[in-house]
């Protein structure tokens, strides 16, 4: 089973464990602590004397919060010991493994199968416009939908 297959059977886990796709609501569930307040970045994930912390900035808009705390779960998930910045403009551009895993988390558990369904026929524009999520996350997404439909 390759790694998309897997990320994609944890975040359907998760959804179905704890009725929801809603990170801060998963992370409740995880024991996963998080922070709003003036952060330099979007949002980090630490791991500081055996708790796992997410702090997110407060300049960013809902959707934001919701993308980049998706992200920072992934971290507190996949890489509990290592400490994750997000950057905007360059964290989901980055080829880094636990980046592009962290990014492929968030993409299939903030855009699931009925919102494809949903805004199909859209441009990639008008797909950002409609969920406030930035191109790059949604081409993530795209690409492996669109493949299935061929």
């Amino acid at each position: 089973m390759g790694e998309i297959e897997r990320i994609k059977r944890l975040v359907s886990y998760y959804k179905k464990k704890y009725s929801t796709q809603d990170p801060f609501e998963i992370a409740d569930n995880l024991g996963v602590l998080y922070q709003i307040g003036n952060c330099k970045h979007e949002g980090c994930y630490m791991f500081l004397k055996n708790h796992r912390y997410i702090f997110l900035s407060n300049r960013l808009n809902y959707n934001e919060l919701k993308l980049v705390m998706a992200h920072e779960l992934a971290h507190a998930i996949y890489d509990r010991k290592d400490n994750c910045y997000f950057i905007r403009n360059k964290t989901l551009l980055l080829n880094s493994r636990a980046e592009k895993r962290a990014n492929r988390f968030a993409a299939y558990l903030l855009i699931d199968e009925d919102v494809l369904r949903e805004y199909d026929g859209f441009t990639i524009e008008q797909f950002c416009n409609c969920t406030g999520y930035p191109k790059e996350l949604i081409e993530l997404r795209l690409t492996e939908y669109n493949y299935r439909k061929e």
